[in-house]
Protein backbone atom coordinates (compact mmCIF):
# COMPACT_ATOMS: atom_id res chain seq x y z
CA UNK A 1 0.00 0.00 0.00
CA UNK A 2 1.37 3.51 -0.88
CA UNK A 3 -1.48 5.64 0.84
CA UNK A 4 -0.20 9.09 2.24
CA UNK A 5 -1.27 11.68 4.09
CA UNK A 6 -0.29 15.13 3.15
CA UNK A 7 -0.02 17.56 5.86
CA UNK A 8 0.69 21.43 4.83
CA UNK A 9 -1.29 23.16 2.21
CA UNK A 10 0.81 26.07 1.48
CA UNK A 11 3.81 26.77 -1.84
CA UNK A 12 5.86 23.59 -1.21
CA UNK A 13 2.45 21.31 -0.22
CA UNK A 14 1.37 22.33 -3.71
CA UNK A 15 4.40 21.01 -5.30
CA UNK A 16 4.38 17.68 -3.11
CA UNK A 17 0.87 17.14 -3.68
CA UNK A 18 1.10 17.52 -7.89
CA UNK A 19 3.82 15.67 -8.27
CA UNK A 20 2.77 12.64 -6.37
CA UNK A 21 -0.51 12.49 -8.23
CA UNK A 22 1.97 12.67 -11.38
CA UNK A 23 3.11 9.16 -10.08
CA UNK A 24 0.29 6.76 -9.11
CA UNK A 25 2.79 3.87 -9.52
CA UNK A 26 4.02 5.42 -6.57
CA UNK A 27 1.51 7.15 -4.59
CA UNK A 28 -1.99 4.90 -5.11
CA UNK A 29 -4.23 7.91 -2.45
CA UNK A 30 -3.24 11.06 -1.68
CA UNK A 31 -5.03 12.41 1.31
CA UNK A 32 -4.41 15.98 1.81
CA UNK A 33 -4.71 17.50 5.48
CA UNK A 34 -4.11 21.49 7.01
CA UNK A 35 -5.45 24.09 9.51
CA UNK A 36 -7.68 25.96 5.84
CA UNK A 37 -9.79 22.96 4.78
CA UNK A 38 -10.21 25.41 1.88
CA UNK A 39 -6.63 25.50 0.30
CA UNK A 40 -6.60 21.71 0.64
CA UNK A 41 -9.54 21.52 -1.55
CA UNK A 42 -8.28 24.31 -4.05
CA UNK A 43 -5.35 22.01 -4.33
CA UNK A 44 -7.43 18.76 -4.74
CA UNK A 45 -9.52 20.46 -7.60
CA UNK A 46 -6.18 21.07 -9.36
CA UNK A 47 -4.74 17.50 -8.61
CA UNK A 48 -7.52 16.06 -9.19
CA UNK A 49 -10.17 13.94 -6.90
CA UNK A 50 -9.32 10.78 -8.49
CA UNK A 51 -5.85 11.38 -7.32
CA UNK A 52 -6.21 13.53 -4.15
CA UNK A 53 -8.89 11.36 -2.38
CA UNK A 54 -9.69 12.82 0.92
CA UNK A 55 -9.38 16.48 2.20
CA UNK A 56 -9.23 16.85 6.15
CA UNK A 57 -8.95 19.89 8.41
CA UNK A 58 -6.12 19.33 10.95
CA UNK A 59 -4.99 21.59 13.72
CA UNK A 60 -1.69 20.09 13.14
CA UNK A 61 -0.13 21.48 16.80
CA UNK A 62 -2.34 19.32 18.52
CA UNK A 63 -0.58 15.29 18.32
CA UNK A 64 -4.09 14.15 19.29
CA UNK A 65 -5.99 15.66 16.39
CA UNK A 66 -3.34 14.27 13.81
CA UNK A 67 -3.10 10.84 15.26
CA UNK A 68 -7.28 10.49 14.99
CA UNK A 69 -6.42 11.86 11.13
CA UNK A 70 -4.10 9.45 10.58
CA UNK A 71 -6.19 6.10 12.15
CA UNK A 72 -8.89 7.90 9.84
CA UNK A 73 -6.85 7.51 6.72
CA UNK A 74 -5.07 4.43 7.84
CA UNK A 75 -1.80 5.47 5.59
CA UNK A 76 1.20 4.21 4.79
CA UNK A 77 3.61 7.58 5.58
CA UNK A 78 3.11 11.15 6.70
CA UNK A 79 4.47 13.46 4.83
CA UNK A 80 4.98 16.93 6.86
CA UNK A 81 5.14 19.87 4.76
CA UNK A 82 3.19 22.49 7.57
CA UNK A 83 5.35 24.64 9.75
CA UNK A 84 8.52 23.65 11.68
CA UNK A 85 6.97 24.35 14.58
CA UNK A 86 4.79 21.20 14.09
CA UNK A 87 7.28 18.71 13.36
CA UNK A 88 7.44 17.04 17.15
CA UNK A 89 3.47 16.96 17.26
CA UNK A 90 3.41 15.39 14.18
CA UNK A 91 6.15 12.84 15.10
CA UNK A 92 4.15 12.31 18.29
CA UNK A 93 1.05 10.86 16.33
CA UNK A 94 3.01 8.99 13.73
CA UNK A 95 4.62 7.46 16.60
CA UNK A 96 1.43 6.54 18.36
CA UNK A 97 -0.41 5.13 15.12
CA UNK A 98 3.04 3.38 13.88
CA UNK A 99 2.95 5.60 10.79
CA UNK A 100 5.94 6.62 8.76
CA UNK A 101 7.23 10.05 8.97
CA UNK A 102 9.13 12.51 6.63
CA UNK A 103 9.79 16.54 6.89
CA UNK A 104 11.43 18.96 4.54
CA UNK A 105 12.79 20.94 7.66
CA UNK A 106 14.13 20.59 11.40
CA UNK A 107 12.07 20.99 14.66
CA UNK A 108 12.42 24.51 16.00
CA UNK A 109 10.17 26.03 18.90
CA UNK A 110 7.68 28.66 18.63
CA UNK A 111 9.40 31.13 20.84
CA UNK A 112 12.37 30.84 20.05
CA UNK A 113 14.69 31.40 16.95
CA UNK A 114 16.41 28.29 17.15
CA UNK A 115 16.83 25.41 15.16
CA UNK A 116 18.80 21.50 15.41
CA UNK A 117 18.02 18.43 15.32
CA UNK A 118 18.58 17.54 18.96
CA UNK A 119 14.64 17.21 19.84
CA UNK A 120 14.02 15.09 16.71
CA UNK A 121 17.21 12.97 17.23
CA UNK A 122 15.63 12.14 20.92
CA UNK A 123 12.89 9.97 18.80
CA UNK A 124 15.40 7.94 17.41
CA UNK A 125 15.32 4.80 19.86
CA UNK A 126 11.23 5.13 20.56
CA UNK A 127 10.54 5.11 16.57
CA UNK A 128 12.75 2.24 16.21
CA UNK A 129 11.54 0.26 18.84
CA UNK A 130 8.07 1.20 17.20
CA UNK A 131 9.79 -0.28 14.19
CA UNK A 132 8.87 3.14 11.57
CA UNK A 133 10.98 5.32 10.33
CA UNK A 134 11.34 9.10 10.32
CA UNK A 135 13.52 10.83 7.56
CA UNK A 136 14.70 14.27 8.31
CA UNK A 137 14.90 17.43 6.37
CA UNK A 138 14.00 15.54 2.64
CA UNK A 139 13.79 19.25 0.93
CA UNK A 140 16.86 20.78 -1.01
CA UNK A 141 18.58 22.01 1.49
CA UNK A 142 18.75 20.47 3.88
CA UNK A 143 18.15 17.44 1.50
CA UNK A 144 19.51 17.19 -1.85
CA UNK A 145 22.80 19.27 -0.39
CA UNK A 146 23.22 16.29 1.96
CA UNK A 147 22.75 13.71 -0.41
CA UNK A 148 24.87 15.42 -2.91
CA UNK A 149 27.20 15.08 -0.25
CA UNK A 150 26.88 11.32 0.63
CA UNK A 151 27.17 11.12 -3.26
CA UNK A 152 30.21 12.86 -3.47
CA UNK A 153 32.23 10.62 -0.65
CA UNK A 154 31.14 7.58 -2.49
CA UNK A 155 32.37 8.44 -6.06
CA UNK A 156 34.81 10.79 -6.15
CA UNK A 157 36.65 10.90 -2.18
CA UNK A 158 38.51 8.78 0.44
CA UNK A 159 37.88 11.83 2.60
CA UNK A 160 35.90 15.10 2.50
CA UNK A 161 37.96 17.93 4.20
CA UNK A 162 36.09 20.88 3.21
CA UNK A 163 32.34 21.65 2.75
CA UNK A 164 30.50 24.61 1.69
CA UNK A 165 27.05 24.82 0.42
CA UNK A 166 25.65 27.33 -1.89
CA UNK A 167 22.22 28.40 -2.24
CA UNK A 168 21.65 31.00 -4.87
CA UNK A 169 18.09 32.41 -6.17
CA UNK A 170 19.02 34.69 -9.27
CA UNK A 171 15.33 35.24 -10.19
CA UNK A 172 13.04 38.02 -10.12
CA UNK A 173 9.74 38.55 -9.20
CA UNK A 174 9.18 42.23 -9.16
CA UNK A 175 8.35 42.52 -5.84
CA UNK A 176 10.24 45.53 -3.60
CA UNK A 177 9.92 42.96 -0.96
CA UNK A 178 8.88 39.59 -0.57
CA UNK A 179 10.27 36.28 1.09
CA UNK A 180 10.58 32.79 -1.50
CA UNK A 181 9.19 30.91 1.52
CA UNK A 182 6.69 31.01 4.88
CA UNK A 183 7.88 34.95 5.92
CA UNK A 184 8.01 33.81 9.38
CA UNK A 185 10.44 30.72 8.89
CA UNK A 186 12.50 32.50 6.54
CA UNK A 187 13.25 35.83 8.66
CA UNK A 188 13.92 34.30 12.08
CA UNK A 189 16.29 32.04 9.70
CA UNK A 190 18.52 34.62 8.43
CA UNK A 191 18.43 36.91 11.41
CA UNK A 192 19.86 35.06 13.64
CA UNK A 193 23.46 34.56 14.61
CA UNK A 194 25.79 32.96 11.96
CA UNK A 195 27.07 29.36 12.78
CA UNK A 196 30.15 27.24 10.98
CA UNK A 197 31.99 24.00 11.86
CA UNK A 198 35.72 24.34 11.83
CA UNK A 199 38.20 22.34 13.63
CA UNK A 200 36.15 20.07 15.91
CA UNK A 201 33.95 23.22 17.16
CA UNK A 202 30.92 25.76 16.09
CA UNK A 203 32.09 28.99 15.51
CA UNK A 204 29.40 32.13 15.79
CA UNK A 205 28.99 35.46 13.66
CA UNK A 206 26.83 38.03 13.90
CA UNK A 207 23.96 37.77 11.45
CA UNK A 208 24.59 38.35 7.68
CA UNK A 209 28.22 39.70 8.45
CA UNK A 210 30.54 37.18 6.27
CA UNK A 211 30.30 38.32 2.85
CA UNK A 212 31.82 36.12 -0.51
CA UNK A 213 31.21 37.30 -4.01
CA UNK A 214 30.89 33.87 -6.03
CA UNK A 215 30.44 32.93 -9.47
CA UNK A 216 27.49 30.58 -9.74
CA UNK A 217 26.70 28.57 -13.00
CA UNK A 218 23.74 30.33 -14.92
CA UNK A 219 23.55 32.91 -12.93
CA UNK A 220 26.45 35.19 -12.34
CA UNK A 221 28.16 36.66 -9.88
CA UNK A 222 25.82 37.04 -6.51
CA UNK A 223 26.98 38.36 -2.99
CA UNK A 224 26.76 35.05 -0.81
CA UNK A 225 26.24 35.50 3.11
CA UNK A 226 27.06 33.10 5.50
CA UNK A 227 24.05 31.20 7.36
CA UNK A 228 23.60 28.78 9.81
CA UNK A 229 21.70 25.84 7.95
CA UNK A 230 20.72 23.05 10.00
CA UNK A 231 22.39 20.31 7.46
CA UNK A 232 25.38 21.62 8.43
CA UNK A 233 24.40 19.83 12.33
CA UNK A 234 24.00 16.43 10.56
CA UNK A 235 26.65 16.80 7.81
CA UNK A 236 29.40 17.07 10.38
CA UNK A 237 28.32 14.12 12.75
CA UNK A 238 27.84 11.46 9.91
CA UNK A 239 31.94 12.58 7.67
CA UNK A 240 33.93 13.45 10.73
CA UNK A 241 36.32 13.75 8.40
CA UNK A 242 35.23 16.99 7.49
CA UNK A 243 37.51 19.80 8.67
CA UNK A 244 35.41 22.86 7.90
CA UNK A 245 31.41 23.19 6.80
CA UNK A 246 29.49 26.15 6.06
CA UNK A 247 26.67 27.49 4.59
CA UNK A 248 26.25 30.63 2.25
CA UNK A 249 22.65 32.17 0.90
CA UNK A 250 22.62 34.95 -1.92
CA UNK A 251 20.83 38.37 -0.83
CA UNK A 252 20.24 41.72 -3.01
CA UNK A 253 21.31 44.71 -1.23
CA UNK A 254 17.39 45.91 -1.71
CA UNK A 255 16.38 42.98 0.26
CA UNK A 256 19.06 43.52 2.87
CA UNK A 257 18.00 47.19 3.36
CA UNK A 258 14.56 46.46 3.56
CA UNK A 259 14.93 43.80 5.96
CA UNK A 260 17.70 46.12 7.66
CA UNK A 261 14.53 48.46 8.47
CA UNK A 262 12.20 46.38 9.15
CA UNK A 263 14.48 44.98 12.14
CA UNK A 264 15.40 48.39 12.92
CA UNK A 265 11.57 49.19 13.77
CA UNK A 266 10.78 45.89 15.77
CA UNK A 267 8.95 44.31 12.53
CA UNK A 268 11.06 41.14 12.71
CA UNK A 269 10.43 40.59 16.71
CA UNK A 270 8.92 37.47 17.89
CA UNK A 271 7.74 38.70 21.33
CA UNK A 272 4.09 39.98 21.51
CA UNK A 273 3.33 43.51 22.11
CA UNK A 274 0.39 45.02 23.23
CA UNK A 275 -1.96 46.78 20.08
CA UNK A 276 -5.56 48.18 20.74
CA UNK A 277 -5.94 45.60 23.85
CA UNK A 278 -4.58 42.60 21.89
CA UNK A 279 -1.81 40.38 22.08
CA UNK A 280 0.57 40.44 18.39
CA UNK A 281 3.76 39.45 17.30
CA UNK A 282 5.09 41.88 14.96
CA UNK A 283 6.49 39.13 12.84
CA UNK A 284 3.06 37.42 12.43
CA UNK A 285 1.57 40.66 11.74
CA UNK A 286 4.74 41.20 8.83
CA UNK A 287 3.91 37.83 7.62
CA UNK A 288 0.13 39.02 6.89
CA UNK A 289 1.03 41.47 5.11
CA UNK A 290 3.74 40.67 2.59
CA UNK A 291 3.26 38.98 -0.37
CA UNK A 292 2.04 35.58 0.04
CA UNK A 293 5.49 33.21 -1.64
CA UNK A 294 3.28 31.06 -3.08
CA UNK A 295 1.47 34.14 -5.06
CA UNK A 296 4.57 34.64 -6.89
CA UNK A 297 5.17 32.33 -9.46
CA UNK A 298 3.51 33.98 -11.95
CA UNK A 299 5.88 36.48 -13.88
CA UNK A 300 8.92 35.02 -12.07
CA UNK A 301 11.97 34.68 -14.19
CA UNK A 302 15.57 33.20 -13.76
CA UNK A 303 17.23 30.46 -12.31
CA UNK A 304 18.20 29.16 -8.80
CA UNK A 305 21.66 27.42 -8.32
CA UNK A 306 21.93 25.34 -5.36
CA UNK A 307 24.83 23.13 -5.21
CA UNK A 308 27.60 21.97 -2.89
CA UNK A 309 31.64 22.35 -3.27
CA UNK A 310 33.22 19.24 -1.56
CA UNK A 311 37.19 19.73 -1.38
CA UNK A 312 39.11 16.19 -0.26
CA UNK A 313 41.63 13.79 -1.01
CA UNK A 314 40.98 11.09 -3.66
CA UNK A 315 44.47 8.63 -3.77
CA UNK A 316 46.10 10.63 -1.60
CA UNK A 317 45.65 14.13 -4.08
CA UNK A 318 43.10 16.98 -3.11
CA UNK A 319 40.54 17.71 -5.71
CA UNK A 320 37.57 19.83 -5.42
CA UNK A 321 34.29 19.02 -7.27
CA UNK A 322 31.01 21.24 -7.32
CA UNK A 323 27.49 19.38 -7.28
CA UNK A 324 24.64 21.56 -8.60
CA UNK A 325 21.14 22.37 -9.92
CA UNK A 326 19.99 25.00 -12.08
CA UNK A 327 16.04 25.30 -11.69
CA UNK A 328 14.17 27.99 -13.73
CA UNK A 329 11.02 29.82 -12.02
CA UNK A 330 8.97 29.97 -15.37
CA UNK A 331 9.10 26.27 -16.42
CA UNK A 332 8.16 25.55 -12.80
CA UNK A 333 5.13 27.78 -13.01
CA UNK A 334 4.44 26.19 -16.38
CA UNK A 335 4.38 22.52 -14.87
CA UNK A 336 2.71 22.88 -11.32
CA UNK A 337 2.01 26.31 -10.57
CA UNK A 338 4.96 27.43 -8.45
CA UNK A 339 8.15 29.51 -8.16
CA UNK A 340 11.66 27.38 -8.19
CA UNK A 341 12.08 27.87 -4.07
CA UNK A 342 9.03 25.76 -3.51
CA UNK A 343 9.58 23.43 -6.24
CA UNK A 344 13.09 22.50 -4.97
CA UNK A 345 11.89 21.53 -1.80
CA UNK A 346 8.87 19.92 -2.89
CA UNK A 347 9.95 17.66 -5.59
CA UNK A 348 12.88 15.91 -3.24
CA UNK A 349 9.79 15.69 -0.66
CA UNK A 350 8.04 13.44 -3.03
CA UNK A 351 11.33 11.60 -4.37
CA UNK A 352 11.90 10.78 -0.47
CA UNK A 353 8.67 9.81 -0.01
CA UNK A 354 8.50 7.50 -2.91
CA UNK A 355 12.29 6.03 -1.92
CA UNK A 356 10.26 4.89 1.48
CA UNK A 357 7.35 3.58 0.16
CA UNK A 358 9.16 1.56 -2.31
CA UNK A 359 11.54 -0.15 0.45
CA UNK A 360 14.78 1.74 -1.09
CA UNK A 361 15.36 3.45 1.92
CA UNK A 362 13.52 2.09 4.77
CA UNK A 363 14.82 0.90 8.35
CA UNK A 364 13.47 1.81 11.63
CA UNK A 365 14.34 4.75 13.43
CA UNK A 366 15.45 8.59 12.74
CA UNK A 367 17.71 9.00 9.75
CA UNK A 368 19.27 12.11 8.06
CA UNK A 369 19.37 11.80 3.85
CA UNK A 370 23.03 11.26 3.69
CA UNK A 371 22.65 8.32 5.80
CA UNK A 372 21.43 6.49 3.06
CA UNK A 373 22.79 5.08 -0.54
CA UNK A 374 22.46 8.24 -2.44
CA UNK A 375 22.55 6.73 -6.06
CA UNK A 376 18.53 6.17 -6.64
CA UNK A 377 17.98 9.61 -5.26
CA UNK A 378 20.48 11.10 -7.61
CA UNK A 379 18.84 9.18 -10.38
CA UNK A 380 15.22 10.37 -9.40
CA UNK A 381 16.70 14.01 -9.20
CA UNK A 382 17.48 13.72 -12.99
CA UNK A 383 13.99 11.74 -13.62
CA UNK A 384 11.47 14.19 -11.92
CA UNK A 385 12.87 18.00 -12.60
CA UNK A 386 15.99 18.24 -10.50
CA UNK A 387 18.48 17.74 -13.16
CA UNK A 388 22.11 18.27 -11.59
CA UNK A 389 25.80 18.48 -12.79
CA UNK A 390 29.49 17.73 -11.80
CA UNK A 391 32.48 19.93 -12.35
CA UNK A 392 36.04 19.25 -11.07
CA UNK A 393 37.29 22.83 -10.28
CA UNK A 394 39.11 25.08 -8.13
CA UNK A 395 37.45 26.25 -5.12
CA UNK A 396 36.53 29.54 -4.45
CA UNK A 397 36.90 30.01 -0.77
CA UNK A 398 40.26 30.33 0.95
CA UNK A 399 41.55 28.34 3.87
Amino acid sequence: MSRVLIIGAGGVAGVVVKKCAMLPEYFSEIHLASRTLSKCEALQQEAGKDRVVGVYKVDADIAAEVAALIRQVQPALVINVALPYQDLPIMDACLETGVHYLDTANYEPKDEAKFEYSWQWAYHERFKEKGIMALLGAGFDPGVTNVFTAYAAKHYFDEIHYLDIVDCNGGDHGQAFATNFNPEINIREITQRGKYWENGEWHETDPISVREDLDYPGVGVRASYLLFHEELESIVKHFPTIKRARFWMTFGEQYLTHLRVLENVGMTSIHPVEFQGHKIVPLEFLKAVLPNPGSLAEGYTGLTCIGTYVTGLKDGKEKTIFIYNNCDHAACNAEVGAQAVSYTTGVPAMIGASMMVQGHWMKAGVWNMEQFDPDEFMNRLNQYGLPWQVVECDSPFKR
